[in-house]
């Protein structure tokens, strides 16, 4: 299990590096977009860090992780639709947050068969 927290982790933080570095040439009028996609990436890993320190809400933060995922991956199918993104930069972005709520997914299974055993 601490292996998968760590991971969930690591792949936000590339999703953040790569936020950083593929959304830099907005358009003025979108670039509202890219400051929610970088806020809400940012967002992930306080999230992840709450779920990793909080024994009680461990699952509810995993919850929230990947609502705010499915959001980003909302914001970046906009921007691909507007063409403020190509396909290959909207494929590698939707690769970073389909590991992220995968891992997490597997993460909040682990919490739930866990309680199951104690049970």
């Amino acid at each position: 299990m601490k292996e998968e927290k760590f991971k969930v982790i690591n792949f936000i933080r590339e999703l953040i590096v790569y936020t950083d570095t593929y959304l830099e040439n907005f358009p003025k009028k979108d670039i509202e977009i890219k400051n929610r996609i970088k806020n809400l990436s940012y967002d992930l890993l306080e999230i992840a860090y709450k779920a990793n320190i909080s024994k009680e809400k461990k699952a509810s933060y995993i919850d929230e992780i990947i609502s705010k995922a499915k959001v980003i991956d909302f914001l970046l199918n906009l921007c691909y639709d507007k063409q403020i993104i190509n396909l290959k930069r909207y494929t590698k972005f939707g690769q970073k947050l389909d590991d992220i709520v995968k891992y997490s997914i597997g993460w909040q299974k682990t919490i739930y068969s866990n309680l199951d055993n104690r049970a």
